[in-house]
């Protein structure tokens, strides 16, 4: 090791992953120290010796994440990475709530892990701000594991311990609003409200009004004095969704606010100071926008702080399975009947290419739950709801894809189907070994990498001579 090197406390049960962290870290010139359970981990961290814990978040003898403040202020603190295979949006907040500089859900890219580490161990002295208390939690917003949803938990989590503003930008149907409220509930402000306003269904004459509010006959039908949504997000979070749909003078109006922190009912003379957090939303291409002038450059940059986006439902189609589940866990809270879907019918609504994003399969899930006969979805209720012509391409292997579609014409008959699966695949096989063997089935289970006992068998199963 260098003067420079520093010494790591790794925290890892897995002899894989553990091996080739190590070989990473210690190629990049530091030590390490390999802990394989929660309390070896906790016991090394107490001698203050390390400067970085990297950690997993699950051992056999508990969750890391549970002792991790109490073992790191008994070591007198030091920065940490934590790394985790749960990959969900919940374990993300936690582990930025435990203090952690990064989360790297697994897999994980291991030049992004040594760069975090090193950046971790420079900034190491630096005050990191107190975890915040939250009674709200955010699991339950945000569905997925895919690799784009995993990117938008970092985000979020991070955001978690800042006032920014925040831009989302996304397709229609993507959940950008559950995406505010997660970013809502992880922050400071999670016990105070979150109120969202569509600005696209607000007439142009009637904005000002919605969010500032206005005093009694200040205009005609104006009866009252009314607070503005401004004033009942207060102390919380304002959620501007659809903001490209703003009118440029309505825009200017807004960006008074952003600059000033105050606002003035209309037909008020009192300056009102705003305590709220802005996140904005918006299917729109803001960015083009300003470049036609149909959108305030200054008001773009003002909103645009931190910038989220959320990725389209065909970009995490291997969420489609537990998106399919969760909203059928739900079915119950609308009044429909709870039921099961079989695994042929969500891998035909896996090849559905939903424009409409998450928001389309939603309500196509409650909608099976009406139309379905029985207590289980299957393919064949599913394919009458689905046009092939929307049907995404295959990806990857055409053999994969051969498969697919044959399982998909087999139906929900699920009883035997590894064996009939395997009898479809096998015999050709068999068939093409013996023929460019020349019928010898030494050659042949040579070339097919099985012994010549468990080829006879094969060859018997399917009468093959």
């Amino acid at each position: 090791m260098t003067a420079a090197a520093k010494i790591v406390l790794l925290a890892e049960d897995d002899d894989s992953v553990a091996t080739v962290v190590q070989s990473a870290l210690e190629t990049a010139g530091h030590g390490v120290v390999l802990a394989t359970s929660r309390r070896e981990r906790d016991r090394l961290l107490a001698d203050g010796r390390h400067d970085l814990l990297v950690t997993d978040v699950v051992f056999p003898d508990g969750d890391g994440l549970d002792t991790l403040q109490t073992a790191l202020a008994a070591a007198g603190g030091c920065p940490v990475i934590v790394l985790s295979a749960q990959n969900t949006l919940d374990t993300a907040i936690r582990a930025s709530r435990e203090g952690a500089y990064e989360y790297l859900p697994k897999p994980f890219d291991l030049d992004e892990l040594v760069q975090a580490a090193n950046m971790a161990m420079r900034s190491a002295g630096q005050v990191a701000a107190p975890p915040v208390e939250h009674d709200d939690e955010p699991e339950a917003l945000l569905v997925g594991r895919a690799p784009a949803m995993q990117r938008l938990y970092r985000v979020i989590a991070r955001l978690g311990g800042s006032d920014l503003a925040v831009l989302i930008e996304g397709e229609s149907g993507t959940g950008k609003e559950l995406v505010a409220r997660a970013i809502h509930q992880t922050s400071g402000r999670a016990g105070k409200p979150f109120v969202a306003v569509n600005m696209a269904a607000i007439p142009r004459d009637l904005i000002e009004s919605e969010l500032f509010g206005h005093e009694k006959g200040a205009f005609t039908g104006a009866e009252r004095r009314t607070q503005g949504r401004f004033g009942q997000a207060e102390g919380g979070t304002l959620f501007l969704d659809e903001i490209g749909d703003m009118p440029l003078d309505a825009q200017t109006r807004l960006l008074r606010v952003l600059q000033s922190g105050e606002y003035t009912p209309v037909g008020g003379a009192q300056m009102i100071e705003a305590d709220v957090r802005i996140v904005a939303a918006t299917n729109r291409p803001l960015a083009k926008m300003v470049a036609e002038g149909r959108f305030r450059e200054d008001l773009y940059y003002r909103l645009n702080v931190v910038p989220v986006t959320v990725p389209p439902l065909r970009d995490r189609r291997p969420d489609i399975a537990a998106l399919c589940r969760h909203f059928l866990s739900r079915a119950g809270k609308r009044g429909l009947s709870e039921k099961t879907i079989t695994t042929a019918a969500v891998r035909r609504i896996e090849r559905h290419a939903w424009p409409g994003n998450v928001r389309e399969l939603e309500n196509f899930i409650y909608r099976m739950c009406v139309l379905a006969r029985g207590d289980t979805i299957g393919v064949t209720d599913v394919r009458g709801q689905l046009s092939d012509a929307r049907a995404l391409p295959e990806d990857g292997d055409p053999i994969v894809a051969a498969i697919e579609q044959w399982l998909d014409r087999l139906g929900d008959d699920e009883g035997d189907l590894y064996d009939r699966l395997v009898g479809v695949v096998e015999r050709p096989l068999l068939e093409r070994a013996l023929r460019l063997t020349g019928g010898n089935q030494l050659k042949a289970a040579a070339m097919l990498g099985i012994n010549r006992n468990t080829l006879r068998k094969r060859l018997t199963r399917h009468d093959l001579r």
